[in-house]
């Protein structure tokens, strides 16, 4: 083999010239058996070394066997530092683990997105690249990186003989003697990764599989976890949040669920947010479509986002308003075994990487499997225990309350009564229904009814229209003042509603009709006790209802249901099914309106529409108008005359003070308005009417001129109890039947006070 060829052109040979280039042909032929003789022995040299760099590779762990390469390549390249980029075929990433004699404690990674960045020639075209390969500013972050100051370079591409596909790039930095890397040195690189490149390549998919392994395990860890909170929904998602975190390494999750009603995504528990108060965000609800999440439920598909600020979905205003830098996320579905989708679990920030990786999505997917199992198994247990407390709640009122005789039945159906059978003001706003003896409730009931068209219009059999009224009476318990003649007395004035304040012009006919029944309904079962009371005291109620708020109210709203759905009662039956299911919930909304405390919400709401006037094309309004009338209808005493109202007064707080002594046998201090020891009877009731009852009835009598009268007598009242409160100012404390007996003459004087 010849290393070089020597071309001489003269014009003659002779013997001397002949002898001179034979003497140069020998010294050539010297030089090269020399050379050759070098390189095989520095061949030889670095087979050695290889080889017994080989032999020492026998860690099963990846980063022990790259302080060992990279010892060796340091040497043999002079360099300064050197490291390895390995790849990672899952998502085309590299990432560094070792640097020169340091191993890092989190790994480097370097996403390869495109030829411009760091590495990205070295990549397409799988050559060895110097520093002046690498785009300048890319230079300098390695710099950076690295803590070093880089002048000279070499990075070299490992490929698998196998697949062709790269194994890893070997990077050098900086030759001790200040010198530039040459093409020797890429040989002694590829030389090395010759041998070493399977050893390395092995011990990385056995140190993955035992990754996966050790996953495997923390997965059912997890699902042993998960699966002792069924019984808490909360505690539920804050655990799955938690074991979320844990298994990504991810800076926080948040977990939402469908509700398929609303079709809204909802966080009940939200990883770092808080309100302006700095108190924990109790609920947080968008549509379904919005944002990562809502495109995640939507299509089913998981989400890995490398850069969050950069995409289109990202809604960094919860960033702004927190302080808190989203960088990347991994958004996953959870899928029940038909595919629907339940929830979206969302990390955000991965804390050993720039970003979340192929891995992380694996176990992401694997781990969504137990989150549906356990939410699926979560809300079935407790639709099974409320299904629990409402049969327990049935048979309470089975035992309680008898059934409807025949005979009762087939006697109110023979009656017929008008409105002379009551009085001639009966339809009046005046008219006090409790002056109605109880015996003629039900017949009084009935002739609403029929006066107000509903028997006619919604097809009502005249025995299935007694049953009803007959069990809902049979529904009121018989408290002092939550009872039948109460719920008769709030069904009262919504007739008179109907019949004097032109409701057909603001409302629907169903929704009259909806209005009235709930009246008569909306107290059913009521115990004489509060809300409050049932929470504190842990009733069956409470365990019922407590978590979606206005205990008293859903259970008057599901004793209503269970009466409808009584053989013979279900005066609905003949509504085609949308007017059916539509006035359902009708009568839910208006019965859970009664409870004072969504009153309160939307009462400046209800002030804006009458200010603004009424839209009767807008389903809010209507919604809006039926809550309003039902609170004024559940008020509607304080309309009356001063006896009634002075006598629904004592009955009130007959049911206050023994609730109040109830809470004193649990060990509690009730509220002064239900201690009977501290009650300022007169002093309560001004501030009832001027912080409930007049606010109701000014809303009311600005919509109707016809009300008018109503909010007139309930500041005549007022000015009653006003006039008794400072006769007592200077008075010793008066027992509170005393408080009660005290009336006024014809002159308006008071009347009862002893001297």
């Amino acid at each position: 083999m010849a290393i070089i060829v020597l071309e001489a052109v003269c014009d003659y040979i002779g013997e001397e010239q002949k002898g001179t280039l034979q003497l140069i042909e020998n010294q050539t032929n010297a030089a090269y058996k020399r050379l050759k003789s070098q390189a095989m022995g520095t061949d030889n040299k670095r087979d050695a070394a290889v080889l017994q760099l080989c032999a020492e590779l026998f860690d099963p762990d990846a980063t022990s066997l790259q302080l060992k390469v990279i010892k060796y390549l340091q040497e043999q390249t002079d360099a300064e530092i050197a490291f390895l980029l390995l790849n990672d075929k899952d998502n085309n990433d590299l990432f560094c683990q070792v640097v020169s004699d340091t191993v890092l404690q989190e790994e480097v990674r370097i996403a390869n997105e495109n030829e411009h960045s760091t590495f990205g020639v070295a990549l397409k075209g799988k050559e060895p690249i110097s520093e002046k390969d690498i785009p300048n500013k890319n230079l300098k972050e390695l710099e950076k990186l690295l803590n070093i100051s880089i002048q000279t370079f070499l990075c070299v591409p490992v490929i698998s003989k196998a697949d062709e596909s790269l194994i890893a790039l070997v990077c050098v930095v900086n030759k001790s003697d200040g010198s530039r890397f040459c093409p020797d040195d890429v040989h002694i690189i590829k030389h090395c990764f010759k041998y070493t490149a399977t050893v390395l390549t092995s011990t990385l998919a056995y140190q993955n599989e035992r990754k996966l392994k050790d996953q495997t395990k923390a997965l059912l860890q997890v699902a042993r976890n998960l699966f002792t909170h069924l019984d808490d929904l909360t505690k539920l998602l804050r655990e799955i949040m938690q074991e979320a975190r844990n298994l990504t390494q991810a800076e926080r999750c948040s977990v939402f669920l469908i509700d398929t009603e609303t079709e809204e995504l909802v966080a009940k528990v939200f990883d770092g947010i808080t309100t302006d108060n700095n108190e924990p965000q109790s609920e947080i609800r968008f549509p379904r479509s919005h944002g990562i999440a809502g495109h995640v439920a939507t299509k089913g598909e998981l989400l890995n986002i490398r850069d969050a600020y950069s995409h289109p979905l990202f809604y960094r205003v919860i960033d702004e308003n927190t302080g808190f830098r989203t960088r990347n996320i991994l958004c996953f579905p959870i899928q029940d075994e038909k595919g629907c989708v339940i929830g979206v679990a969302q990390l955000c920030n991965k804390k050993t990487g720039p970003c979340f990786t192929a891995f992380d999505e694996a176990i992401a997917s694997a781990f969504a499997v137990y989150c549906c199992i356990s939410i699926s198994h979560s809300l079935m247990y407790n639709k099974v225990i409320d299904s629990q407390a409402r049969n327990n709640l049935i048979n309470e009122l089975m035992m309680y309350h008898m059934k409807v005789s025949p005979e009762e039945t087939s006697q109110l159906v023979c009656e017929t009564d008008t409105l002379t059978d009551f009085s001639l003001d009966f339809d009046k706003f005046t008219f006090a229904p409790r002056w109605v003896p109880e015996n003629d409730t039900c017949k009084a009931v009935a002739f609403m009814f029929e006066d107000l068209g509903f028997t006619t219009r919604w097809r009502i059999r005249k025995d299935s229209l007694v049953r009803f009224i007959l069990m809902v009476k049979k529904g009121y318990r018989n408290p002092p003042y939550h009872n039948w003649i109460h719920a008769f007395s709030v069904a009262h004035y919504a007739y008179v509603m109907v019949k004097n304040a032109r409701l057909h012009e603001y409302l629907d006919e169903l929704e009259i009709f909806a209005l009235f029944v709930s009246c008569l309904c909306h107290d059913i079962d009521h115990r004489g006790t509060n809300n409050s009371f049932q929470v504190a005291s842990q009733s069956v109620l409470a365990a019922l209802y407590s978590s979606e708020g206005s205990v008293m109210e859903r259970h008057h709203f599901a004793q209503s249901m269970c009466i409808l759905n009584t053989e013979g009662c279900n005066i609905f039956e003949n509504l085609p099914s949308k007017q059916y299911t539509r006035v359902l919930d009708l009568m839910r909304d208006i019965i859970l309106a009664t409870d004072l405390a969504h009153h309160l919400r939307i009462l400046k709401d209800l002030e804006k529409m009458v200010t603004e006037g009424y839209d009767k094309n807008s389903r809010k309004h209507h919604k809006m108008l039926l809550c309003l009338l039902m609170t004024s209808c559940d008020l509607s005493d304080q309309t009356k005359c001063w006896g009634v109202t002075k006598h629904i007064a004592g009955l009130i707080y007959q049911e206050f003070f023994s609730q109040g002594d109830l809470e004193k046998a649990l060990g509690h201090k009730p509220i002064e308005m239900m201690d009977r020891e501290r009650a300022k009877i007169p002093e309560q009731q001004i501030s009832f009417l001027d912080n409930i009852a007049l606010p109701v009835f000014n809303v009311l009598g600005r919509m109707f001129i016809e009300c008018k009268d109503c909010e007139d007598a309930v500041y005549a009242n007022r000015h009653r109890w006003e006039r008794i409160c400072q006769v007592l100012k200077d008075r010793d404390r008066m027992p509170i039947d005393e408080v009660l007996a005290l009336d006024f003459d014809s002159n308006g004087d008071i009347i009862g006070l002893n001297k």
